[in-house]
């Protein structure tokens, strides 16, 4: 992961992230925490976080626009404009504002999506195919160092000056992103324009998707894994409160102790990532969670940690492998698509068993449940397992800094002839 940090574009993209991805982590679960001390009610405090998965439909279309812009400037132009979609929280007061908390909300769920899709191409542009695990394990590190801290300042900032707080930070975060990022000076390639009808453009991802067998067996076997581990959403309540005996506010414990195998897990996953390849890094993050929600149906304290903090190296594992596979199988001009279209892929079935699994909980025994969640990820794990030898791991070429000659673009991206490779390992192949 050094190797990549010194490159300086993508330090500059990296210290822009942090700042964006550091006002997401205090402002999302503050946005429900708000609506639930406005109205006193769960149900309209968890309407929020669907307001945000929401617009999780318009995925194809919002790919389809990123496609057709340079990626830099649309990821600054992005920005911007989410910084001042977050202005209108500073006049909630009451009740009767919460409208204004639920639009806002949504159209932030529409820019996380803009921003993922956009993100994804920049980083293959600035970054060599050598390094993408590596760039990409960092975001998933740090995005899972943020989790630990994120939503706990989120809170105590609201406890302590209110919500309109909240909107300043993120304010302050999305801009801060957009002049960092906008000082990267990249050569890009114009967009080419499109030469089928709109409808076709906009499928265009989803075609990509399941035409290509490595692309197909991941978002299979994900999305299979996806839809059974959004149900622990809600089980860890019940096996906090029925199991442990515990108040429910011990869930943050537990939180807190997956967010470090969540640490744990992105500093692994780049060489997880070239010794197995990106669906066999997938496979391992998926099939991680069988045995921590099979851990999960006997109450145990100690036991408990070990499967949470198992379940924290999984998330990671799955993210890394599979945008690392996304990024080196796809077109530049429609990884836009591609990346908001698995986005929509992954997120919709696990945003439904979401919801589910708060209905089943009270109908089912969370043990069985448990058991099945652990049954399923490990089939699903097998399944991409077994599809490991489509994405077999690259020869580890470590492209060093490159120093752009002089009256070159900085921060352009690498070619065969500005890189010096510092180490070489036998491939091999993925057992």
């Amino acid at each position: 992961m050094r190797t990549v940090l010194r490159r300086p574009d993508f330090r500059l993209l990296f210290g822009g992230l942090l700042a964006s991805m550091a006002a997401e982590s205090i402002l999302l679960l503050a946005l429900a925490i708000w609506v639930k001390d406005l109205t006193g009610s769960d149900g309209l405090a968890g309407a929020t976080i669907f307001a945000v998965i929401a617009p999780m439909t318009l995925a194809p279309l919002v790919g389809w626009i990123v496609d057709r812009y340079p990626r830099r400037p649309f990821f600054v132009a992005a920005n911007l404009v989410t910084a001042v979609l977050l202005t209108p929280l500073l006049v909630v007061r009451d009740r009767t504002d919460v409208w204004i908390i639920y639009v806002v909300a949504a159209l932030y769920g529409l820019s996380y999506i803009t921003l993922s899709a956009v993100l994804s191409g920049l980083i293959r542009q600035l970054v060599p195919v050598e390094l993408l695990a590596d760039a990409n394990g960092v975001l998933q590190t740090v995005r899972q160092g943020l989790r630990l801290i994120g939503p706990l300042a989120g809170a105590g900032l609201y406890a302590a000056v209110g919500g309109w707080m909240l909107a300043v930070i993120g304010m302050v975060g999305f801009l801060s992103a957009a002049v960092v990022v906008g000082l990267i000076r990249t050569t890009e390639t114009p967009p080419t324009q499109p030469g089928l009808r709109w409808p076709a453009e906009v499928s265009a991802g989803l075609r990509h998707l399941a035409g290509e067998p490595a692309l197909r067996r991941a978002l299979l076997g994900y999305g299979l894994g996806s839809l059974a581990m959004g149900f622990s959403e809600s089980l860890i309540f019940a096996y906090v409160d029925q199991g442990l005996r515990r108040d429910a506010a011990f869930v943050g414990v537990l939180v807190t102790v997956q967010g470090i195998g969540g640490l744990v897990g992105g500093l692994l996953s780049p060489a997880v990532v070239r010794r197995a390849g990106e669906v066999g890094t997938l496979a391992a993050g998926v099939a991680f969670f069988g045995p921590a929600s099979l851990a999960l149906v006997y109450p145990n304290l100690w036991l408990g940690f070990v499967a949470v903090l198992l379940a924290g190296v999984s998330l990671p594992l799955t993210m890394v492998g599979l945008h690392t596979l996304i990024q080196r199988r796809t077109p530049q001009g429609l990884l836009g698509r591609v990346a908001a279209a698995s986005e929509a892929v992954v997120s919709g079935p696990q945003a439904l068993s979401i919801g589910a699994g708060a209905l089943l909980v009270g109908v089912l025994d969370y043990r069985v449940l448990f058991a099945l969640i652990g049954v399923v990820t490990l089939l699903a794990g097998g399944y991409l397992w077994h599809g490991r030898t489509l994405s077999p791991p690259l020869p580890v070429r470590i492209p060093a800094p490159r120093r752009p000659a002089e009256g070159s673009t900085a921060g352009g991206p690498a070619t065969a002839a500005s890189q010096e490779v510092v180490g070489t390992t036998p491939p091999g192949p993925a057992r």
